[in-house]
């Protein structure tokens, strides 16, 4: 990825780290520099008898002049044992006469962050990414992979930079359209992001689409206090729901309530039963939401579709110190922790929630060099997300993130200077230029 990559565990996953490895050179230096384009290879000829009577039309000869467009800029470019193509010149006279469906049918499938880049072109550009038809052709084409997605503020100005897994590329988000409240990263689901926060002394909600630049506030739930908050987003009609469970410091017990997109409004649900949370952490999978409980032991969950909590008596690992909750894909629960009563036996787990049996069962264990480098100290803390059955840590102290994929079973390093920053909050993030957020 963004560092260095190495397979574990299985052989199936050799030929994948092998070409992540092509790019372990670029740890630290790719995430500040690019990488120039492979014009060529061996030596150049230079013999005037060897183009006599020949026409050089060769692309990578030709004199190309290079613009960097504003608004988002390129952090780190790398190669990993790919040959990038050198530019190529089109005719204008070509692409100017373009059917405009065609148009549409070719920019459906270039990457997000590349066309994110075209706004500031000119004002066809800008507007062409609005229009209806694109829209269309673009919510057809499959995704372009998942993406990590980093928030931070540094003097008190909002920053992002996204991971592209699939372009193994850092991108730089503008993010200054937002208001300067005191928010903090919910989540993402179908493209949107969600963040909560205080504007002044009012607890809001807010929902953003970093492509298309617009945003707007949740109206103020029936129980407006800070509140512990997931979103999730229905691809099929592009609409969406907040849900919000319990008071965020977890002492006040008050009724669940459901944002619905469809209606623009708050509906108020059962409240929580009187538990023990182990942390604010949730996962939502299968249409319902997870938590974990100490008292009683195990997990609570909660049926969006019903509306009712419900406990499920699934007990935890031993000497099960600090676990996260991730979503896989379909109906697989993941249960993700450290294990370990002493810092020299510690190791990283991953369990998956065997739902017939109510127990958990483990799938993977986090390679001890790996383990080692992501936490230095016993006592460190970690955070963990997951989307598709990827899962990220991430380390405050660490300044990279550690990708684990579930169906390879391969680890890899995610280096960049976005997860240098102590106060940087990570969360996978789709990037789509279809999701409304009204």
């Amino acid at each position: 990825m963004g560092g260095a990559g190495e397979s574990s565990e299985s052989g199936s996953g050799a030929s994948s780290s092998q070409s992540m490895k092509t790019g372990a050179s670029h740890d630290e230096e790719s995430c500040t520099k690019q990488v120039s384009p492979v014009t060529g290879g061996g030596s150049r000829n230079t013999s005037p008898s060897s183009r006599v009577g020949l026409r050089n039309t060769s692309p990578s000869r030709q004199k190309v002049i290079k613009t960097k467009p504003r608004g988002l800029d390129e952090e780190t470019v790398a190669t990993f044992g790919k040959a990038v193509h050198p530019d190529v010149q089109m005719e204008d006279n070509i692409w100017a006469t373009l059917p405009e469906d065609l148009l549409n049918e070719i920019l459906a499938r270039v990457p997000p962050f590349m066309i994110f880049r075209l706004r500031s072109v000119c004002k066809r550009w800008k507007l062409i990414l609005q229009d209806n038809s694109f829209l269309k052709f673009h919510s057809r084409v499959p995704s372009h992979g998942p993406c990590l997605l980093t928030f931070w503020k540094s003097s008190q100005t909002p920053q992002c930079s996204v991971f592209s897994l699939l372009l193994k590329t850092w991108y730089r988000i503008p993010f200054n359209f937002l208001p300067q409240w005191a928010f903090w990263l919910v989540g993402s689901s179908g493209g949107l992001v969600c963040f909560s926060g205080l504007d002044g002394l009012t607890f809001k909600t807010l929902l953003c689409n970093p492509l298309t630049q617009t945003w707007r506030t949740l109206p103020s739930m029936n129980y407006n206090q800070q509140r512990q908050l997931i979103m999730v987003v229905d691809q099929t009609d592009k609409s969406f729901k907040v849900i919000a469970t319990s008071d965020i410091y977890g002492d006040k017990l008050l009724p669940t309530e459901v944002f619905d997109s469809k209606i623009d409004k708050w509906t108020v649900h059962q409240i929580m039963p009187a538990v023990n949370l182990c942390s604010s952490k949730m996962a939502y999978c299968n249409s319902r939401l997870y938590l974990e409980t100490l008292s009683p032991l195990g997990l609570m969950m909660y049926g969006l579709d019903s509306g009712c909590w419900e406990h499920i008596p699934a007990k935890f690992p031993r000497s099960l110190l600090d676990g996260y909750l991730v979503a896989g894909t379909q109906k697989c629960l993941f249960l993700v922790g450290r294990i370990g009563m002493y810092s020299t036996l510690q190791s990283m787990r991953i369990w998956e929630l065997d739902h017939a049996k109510i127990m958990w069962v483990e799938i993977s264990r986090m390679p001890p060099k790996y383990f080692r480098a992501l936490l230095r100290r016993s006592a460190e803390r970690f955070e963990c997300s997951g989307q598709d059955n990827l899962i990220c840590f991430t380390s405050w102290n660490q300044g990279k993130g550690l990708l684990y994929d579930v169906d390879r079973k391969v680890w890899s390093w995610i280096a960049g200077r976005a997860l240098q920053s102590y106060n940087s909050q990570v969360c996978f993030y789709e990037p789509r230029f279809d999701a409304p957020v009204h």
